[in-house]
């Protein structure tokens, strides 16, 4: 499990094709690896990975073909990559509960500057905006982000100047794809209102 806060911004040092999947070198930037062991959960881009080796300031993670079919952003060397590490029972939960279950890929509508801030429209794949609600959580590229407003299949966020500097959301534009992971809780009430049917 994670919070969706950002610990560090990575790159993805080495993109290997392994069968239909990938191996990664992910370098981790300010993200401390010394209480990381291998098996560990790192969360990549939202994406829950396994660490499979680490050393220094870097560590590997494989992703099955599945997980490519379902995210963006994993396959480009150079890419840089939003990191956090799992959460511990004792920690403050600063931002909302996130699996690193990535539910689709949304697609930015606009990104208008706002002062010092952005508002940010994404338009999510279809299925995905029955989950969403103003004022409810939703995970985009593994940042935990409020909801203003929701249109359709689309919704926007705000995104205040920490947010942009701490995280790789700041490179967003028009037309960028993104991982999203909408709230777990919205998931659960769906399919205990769906079972009773």
């Amino acid at each position: 499990m994670f919070s969706g806060i950002i610990s560090a911004i990575g790159t993805l040092d080495r993109v290997e094709r392994r069968g239909e999947g990938l191996q990664l070198s992910i370098s981790t930037g300010l993200l401390d690896l010394n209480d990381v062991q291998q098996g560990d959960s790192i969360a990549v881009n939202g994406i829950c990975l396994t660490v499979v080796e680490k050393s220094g300031t870097h560590f590997e993670a494989d992703v099955s073909a599945e997980t490519l079919r379902c995210t963006t952003g994993l396959d480009t060397p150079g890419g840089q990559v939003n990191l956090e590490k799992a959460l511990r029972l004792s920690d403050r939960l600063n931002g909302h509960l996130v699996s690193g279950h990535v539910d689709g890929i949304g697609v930015v509508a606009s990104c208008i500057p706002a002062g010092e801030n952005r508002a940010l429209t994404v338009r999510v794949p279809a299925g995905l905006e029955k989950y969403l609600a103003i004022k409810g959580s939703v995970t985009m590229q593994g940042v935990s982000l409020t909801i203003n407003a929701v249109n359709g299949s689309e919704f926007s966020v705000n995104l205040i100047p920490h947010t942009l500097h701490a995280t790789n959301l700041k490179d967003l534009a028009p037309g960028s794809r993104v991982n999203l992971e909408v709230d777990m809780l919205a998931r659960y009430v769906e399919r205990m209102l769906s079972a009773g049917n």
